[in-house]
């Protein structure tokens, strides 16, 4: 029990069961920890009634939705707390748009990186059924980041990732400043300057089928901001 993945979830009822039950059955040996921002709809509950008798799960409950940069750092403190300690976090998002199935290619993948990121664009990578609007953003803001920030990678925004301990342990995560959708740009930046390597694994996007996407207009704005605000003050 080395390797854990933590969820952000926020209304996120419909699905946490489900995810939950596919991780623990394509890998019985993980750790998942829910990290809730108080739900309205019951999902820390519902996580916490799960947890009653799954031993390997775990809730971390956050007093109010103050986006999703926080809910991870405050994720991986706690794991980065925990003992015996985990030598692999993973991220993912709680709404199936990750697909489990490849959790075991990230975590093959930091065998021989200290960071693995599931792509969208790169061969074997895909986001059917995606709205034009939401795949130029997407490719809009990758551009962005590899002309303004010298990102080289091909999905900075991906929010599906593995990470070695040391990687956790060597970025002063309470030093991020991003709190919503740059968070995942922010942390791609600090592995690079840290000359940490990170590895590419193609994966494919599921746009949500039930509840709304929690990216909206703050959290866009906020991500132009900050790729400024690193390019040339930072």
């Amino acid at each position: 029990m080395d390797t854990v993945v933590v969820i952000p979830t926020y209304n996120e009822v419909d699905h946490i069961e489900a995810l939950i039950r596919r991780i623990r059955q394509l890998y019985p040996d993980f750790d998942i920890l829910i990290v809730d921002d108080n739900s309205p709809d019951g999902t820390g509950e519902l996580a916490e009634r799960i947890a009653s008798t799954v031993n390997q799960v775990k809730v971390l409950h956050r007093a109010r939705k103050n986006g999703l940069g926080r809910a991870y750092v405050q994720g991986f403190q706690y794991v980065l707390a925990c003992n015996p300690p985990y030598s692999k976090i993973i991220q993912m998002d709680a709404d199936f748009s990750h697909d489990p199935v490849y959790i075991k290619d990230l975590v093959k993948a930091v065998d021989n990186a200290q960071v693995s990121i599931g792509t969208r664009y790169m061969p074997g990578g895909a986001v059917p059924n995606w709205r034009l609007n939401r795949r130029v953003l997407s490719l809009f803001a990758n551009f962005l980041v590899r002309a303004w920030l010298g990102i080289p990678f091909r999905d900075c925004t991906s929010g599906f990732r593995c990470f070695r301990r040391e990687v956790l342990e060597g970025i002063r995560l309470d030093t991020i400043r991003s709190n919503g959708y740059y968070f995942q740009i922010e942390m791609a930046l600090c592995c690079q300057r840290l000359h940490y390597t990170i590895a590419e694994v193609p994966i494919r996007f599921a746009e949500r089928k039930t509840g709304n996407t929690k990216l909206g207009f703050a959290e866009i704005w906020e991500a132009f901001w900050m790729v400024l605000f690193f390019r040339f003050f930072r």
